[in-house]
């Protein structure tokens, strides 16, 4: 008889808690540095507070992957319970996160990290769906299978208003970041094997570019209905949500939207303003 299964994950998944208690999944959170101080990703350090400080002095934190040691100290509590766990990370790409993984891994039975080549709620999408494999009393390595071969099925991309923080952040020069900004350029960048890479650029009002970048994003594309995530940098109001709601849902029967905030790794890098619309094809 297999064993149970624990879904758990980095906090690069950018779930709510409400989102993560609801399906039972478990977060290891990354590490936000400022200067000599070291926080945790969601848990004494959020994305506003990112907002404050480069407000205040210029400065944008730094983040850092989660230590193979902590991992060990965040699996074996599950192991011991006579779990096995299914462990989706960043990709490999993006942080050194999912490798620090393996190593713990390495060291207990019944762990395997998945490198999903994804982040944000576009890993939040593979979790949900790791999530209803395992209330289906799918074995922990159907499960891992299942994650490999979705991982080209999901749609994960976003839109920028400034590059104002990507530039200060290294990212880009600040010529690019001054022209895009001088002709109201808005990127949109999208996960390509593991890697973020501009894919357009939009113009005009930020809001009329997410309606047309959300369009055009889905347009063509079979769609699986059950679960559509939008995050955004900054929260929407509920006036917006609806219209974007009702944009998704005039091209495709979405049953459930989610409307969530990236955590301090992708706001750190992205800034106010971005939006991403994620979800799986068929």
């Amino acid at each position: 008889m297999s064993k149970p299964v624990c879904i758990t994950s980095d906090s690069t998944c950018d779930l709510p808690q409400e989102v993560l208690d609801r399906f039972g999944i478990k977060v290891v959170p990354l590490h936000v540095l400022l200067g000599e101080d070291n926080y945790l990703d969601g848990v004494d350090f959020v994305p506003d507070m990112i907002y404050e400080r480069y407000a205040k002095d210029k400065t944008l934190p730094r983040t850092a992957a989660v230590s193979p040691q902590e991992f060990l100290n965040f699996f074996t509590p599950m192991v011991e319970a006579g779990y096995e766990v299914v462990h989706l990370d960043i990709s490999a790409e993006l942080s050194g996160t999912y490798q620090n993984a393996v190593i713990a891994a390495e060291e207990l039975s019944g762990v395997y990290p998945i490198d999903t080549r994804q982040l944000t709620t576009g890993m939040g999408q593979m979790l949900l769906e790791a999530c209803r494999l395992r209330d289906e009393g799918k074995d922990a390595q159907t499960i891992v299978q299942a994650m490999v071969d979705l991982i080209p099925k999901v749609n994960t991309s976003f839109v920028i208003d400034t590059l104002e923080y990507m530039w200060k952040g290294g990212r880009c020069t600040g010529v690019t970041a001054f022209g895009a900004n001088l002709l109201n350029l808005k990127p949109c960048i999208e996960m390509r094997e593991g890697k973020l890479e501009v894919c357009k650029k939009y113009r005009g009002n930020i809001f009329k570019v997410y309606e047309k970048y959300i369009a055009e994003r889905m347009s063509g594309k079979k769609i699986r209905p059950d679960y559509f995530f939008i995050t955004t940098s900054n929260d929407l109001t509920p006036e917006q949500q609806a219209m974007l709601s009702a944009l998704i849902r005039s091209i495709t029967p979405i049953k459930e939207i989610f409307y969530t905030r990236t955590g301090c790794t992708v706001t750190s890098h992205c800034g106010p303003g971005t939006l991403g619309a994620l979800f799986l094809e068929e």
